[in-house]
């Protein structure tokens, strides 16, 4: 099993035990290649959700310019949900957990396929 296995493995285990979802593995496998080599670095591969300059960043490389997204409130809106769902007192919260919550949660699985 490579390393990209092993971390879609850990993120699977995040999505099931510590955000109760069940993950959709084709796409979390597309969500977490999509991420590129940022999941290999260890501060680029966690978003720090208490920083409003990182939620920004997601906001506007990944939910405007990835996913195609109007610009509005809704969007922090999300974050905010996706990062309260993950746990705000969880320190890890890996960068393609938090992309496929919020693929999810816009429906945008078409993006992936």
């Amino acid at each position: 099993m490579g390393k990209r296995d092993e971390l879609i493995a850990k993120y699977a285990d995040d999505l099931k035990n510590k955000c109760k979802m069940t993950p959709d593995m084709a796409l979390l496998t597309k969500v977490t290649i999509g991420c590129g080599p940022s999941i290999y670095d260890d501060d680029a591969s966690t978003v720090a959700g208490s920083q409003a300059s990182e939620l920004e960043t997601v906001k506007n490389n990944f939910l405007i310019k990835k996913l195609g997204l109007k610009d509005g409130p809704q969007l922090m809106a999300a974050i905010n949900s996706v990062i309260e769902t993950y746990g705000k007192s969880e320190r890890n919260k890996y960068r393609a957990v938090v992309y496929y919550m919020l693929v999810k949660h816009f429906g945008k699985e078409a993006i992936y396929k």
